[in-house]
C-alpha cells in the first residue's frame, strides 16, 4: 500500500526503472530544490542550536548584573548587543529568550496536535453527528479572538511558561484539525480502507493502522505552521505583561521593556524584535517548503 505522497517514478530515474525508496526521500529531494526554504532551514537550525547551547556561547548568565558601570551601553566588541537597563549582557538575554520562545512554540504546537489529530480523524472517518459536532466546535473556536481570550486566561492564571503552553495548545489546534479531517475524508473511501472494512477490521484499527499513517504529511505541515503562531501568541502575552515573568527573558517581554527607551537606546527593542521576526519568517518559509514538498500533486515532478 502506498501512502498519499508516494511517487512510483520520478524524472531523476531512468525510463522504465522502478523505485523502492521511501516517499520521504522524494519529498526531501523536492524540498532541497526550494533554495529559499533550505536557506530558512539553515538559519532556523542556527537559532535552535544557539538556544540549546546558550550557556556555552554566552559570556554570562542572563540574571548576572556585572556591567552596572555601563548601563544601557550600546553594542560593542565585548557586548555584541549592548547592555540593558540593569547591567546585564543583552546578547545573553536575547539568546536565552530564544529558548523560551522556541520552547513555548514547539510545546504548544505539539499540544495542539493532541487535540487536533483525534478530533479531525474522528470527524473525517465517522462523519454524521460526530463530524457535525467537531465542525461546530471548529467554527466556534474560529470566531473567538484568540489573543483576547488568551489575555483573559493568562491574567486569571498568572501567566508562566506552563500556562502559556496550555493556552496556546487550546487555541491553535483548529487549522490542523481541518487538515486532518480533509485528508481522512479523502482516504476513507479508498480501496485499501474498504478492503480493511470488508475483512472485519474495527474502526480503531483502521484509524491507527491506515488513516493516521497516511495523514502524517498533513500533521507535519500543520505542526510546522502552528509553531510561529504559538511564538507570536507567547510574545504578545509577554509584551502585554501577562506572559513569561521576569527575570526569565522572553522576546516579547524584552521588546515591551525596550519601547520605553526606543528614542535613546535603540538597541534594546531592536535585537529581540529582529530575532522574533527572523524566527517567525524562517518557520513560515520552512513550513511552506515542507507543504510543497509533501503535496501529492507534485508526484513525478
Amino acid at each position: 500500500m502506498r501512502t498519499a505522497i508516494s511517487p512510483p517514478y520520478t524524472k531523476d530515474m531512468p525510463v522504465g526503472a522502478k523505485t523502492s525508496r521511501s516517499p520521504w526521500f522524494y519529498a526531501w529531494r523536492r524540498f532541497q530544490k526550494n533554495k529559499l526554504a533550505v536557506l530558512a532551514g539553515v538559519v532556523l537550525i542556527v537559532i535552535i542550536l544557539a538556544a540549546i547551547f546558550a550557556p556555552w556561547i554566552t559570556p554570562t548568565h542572563y540574571t548576572e548584573q556585572i556591567y552596572l558601570d555601563r548601563v544601557n551601553d550600546f553594542p560593542s566588541r565585548e557586548n555584541w548587543f549592548g547592555v540593558d537597563t540593569l547591567g546585564r549582557d543583552y546578547f545573553t538575554r536575547v539568546i536565552y529568550g530564544a529558548r523560551v520562545s522556541l520552547g513555548v512554540g514547539f510545546a504548544a504546537a505539539l499540544g495542539s496536535l493532541v487535540i487536533a489529530v483525534p478530533l479531525g480523524t474522528i470527524a473525517g472517518y465517522k462523519g454524521g453527528k460526530a463530524d457535525w459536532l467537531v465542525m461546530r466546535l471548529v467554527e466556534i473556536m474560529s470566531v473567538i479572538p484568540p489573543l483576547l481570550i488568551a489575555i483573559l486566561l493568562a491574567t486569571m492564571t498568572g501567566g508562566g511558561l506552563a500556562n502559556i503552553v496550555l493556552i496556546g495548545a487550546a487555541f491553535l489546534w483548529v487549522n490542523v484539525c481541518r487538515l486532518v479531517r480533509g485528508q481522512v475524508m479523502s482516504l476513507r473511501e479508498k480501496e485499501f480502507i474498504l478492503a480493511s472494512r470488508a475483512l472485519g477490521s474495527r474502526p480503531a484499527y483502521i484509524i491507527k493502522r491506515h488513516l493516521i499513517p497516511n495523514t502524517v504529511a498533513e500533521i507535519l505541515v500543520g505542526l510546522v505552521l502552528t509553531i510561529p503562531q504559538a511564538i507570536i501568541l507567547e510574545a504578545s502575552l509577554s509584551f502585554l505583561g501577562v506572559g513569561i515573568s521576569p527575570p526569565t527573558p522572553s522576546w516579547g517581554q524584552m521588546i515591551s521593556e525596550g519601547l520605553y527607551y526606543i528614542f535613546f537606546y535603540w538597541h534594546l527593542p531592536l535585537f529581540p524584535a529582529l530575532m522574533l521576526g527572523l524566527t517567525i519568517l524562517c518557520l513560515s518559509v520552512v513550513g511552506d517548503g515542507i507543504r510543497d514538498a509533501l503535496d501529492p500533486t507534485l508526484k513525478g515532478r
